[in-house]
């Protein structure tokens, strides 16, 4: 009887390695499938850029490594460093306005703030406007102990002193989207309705939101439902695998050539950003990989 049993639990044992190792093979296979070559040339549905920040390389060097993918865009740039992009032929589809002084927790729902924002926001939708670019990032700031309603009333009467003058400059000033719940503990602007709710409040063509998937898919996902609901009121999006912010393979929960689908489908013409950090050695052949991932056919 006990080497019966020993028999079944071995038996049992190899099954249970066997079972893995195929499931393990088929996920390699899967991941190894967007191993593409670089330079393969892309379908041509999605507009994509990247964040300069997730990668510990020159901006030079990643301009040139990004053309070569297929990128036209590099994200968060700060005007200071835009003649290295026109250098290389390239944009930011969104530029950084976060300097030493302003940033994700001091924002526009702090009324303290609207002069000294005033001053900083004109003078970045300046430089946006002269380099030819359009896209400004902003933040709503940290909570702070406000209610919802209160940050929305202060974030629109902060916005309306500069929303007219980005109008004039066709420059969009874009809120980005962040969790509250692991990385920007506090921020206001945290969920998809209030983002809305204050696209409204502001009144203007000219203040849209970032819709960063990775931080909504953390605070309340139904990513795809709330991309058809809002697109109206969205102007850029960025990536990230869910969880640990890395590679959007299939390591991770989200499903992006879906979400790509979704976005593409809505009539989307602006730019999908990759903002993963890379976890692999290779961190410019995970970049190739979330490229060809988001190129939905």
């Amino acid at each position: 009887m006990h080497e019966e049993n020993s028999r079944r639990d071995m038996i049992k044992k190899v099954a249970t390695m066997a079972l893995a190792s195929t499931a393990l093979s088929s996920l390699s296979e899967r991941v190894a499938a967007h191993d593409k070559a670089v330079g393969e040339p892309l379908k041509g549905k999605i507009n994509h850029s990247v964040c300069a920040w997730c990668y510990d390389i020159p901006l030079a060097d990643l301009c040139v490594a990004a053309k070569k993918i297929g990128i036209p865009s590099i994200d968060l740039v700060d005007p200071k460093d835009f003649a290295i992009l026109k250098k290389h032929d390239m944009i930011t589809a969104m530029v950084a306005s976060n300097g030493p002084e302003w940033g994700i927790t001091r924002g526009f729902n702090n009324p303290a703030h609207h002069d000294k924002l005033e001053t900083y926001f004109r003078h970045y939708i300046d430089e946006t406007a002269k380099a030819g670019f359009s896209n400004l990032i902003c933040f709503s700031g940290n909570r702070n102990g406000l209610s919802d309603e209160q940050g929305i009333e202060n974030c629109t009467k902060g916005l309306q002193r500069i929303i007219g003058y980005a109008e004039k400059k066709k420059v969009t000033l874009v809120m980005e989207l962040l969790n509250s719940k692991v990385d920007h503990h506090d921020y206001q602007c945290d969920h998809t309705a209030w983002g809305v709710a204050l696209c409204k409040s502001v009144g203007s063509e000219n203040f849209k939101l970032l819709y960063d998937i990775y931080h909504m898919q953390i605070m309340e996902g139904d990513v795809i439902r709330n991309i058809r609901d809002h697109h109206q009121y969205i102007a850029h999006y960025h990536t990230g695998g869910v969880p640990g912010r890395h590679e959007i393979d299939e390591t991770q929960e989200l499903y992006y050539p879906a979400i790509m689908k979704a976005i593409y489908e809505t009539g989307f013409k602006g730019h999908v950003a990759q903002e993963f950090i890379p976890s692999r050695p290779n961190k410019l052949a995970s970049l190739n990989n979330a490229i060809h991932i988001c190129d939905i056919a």
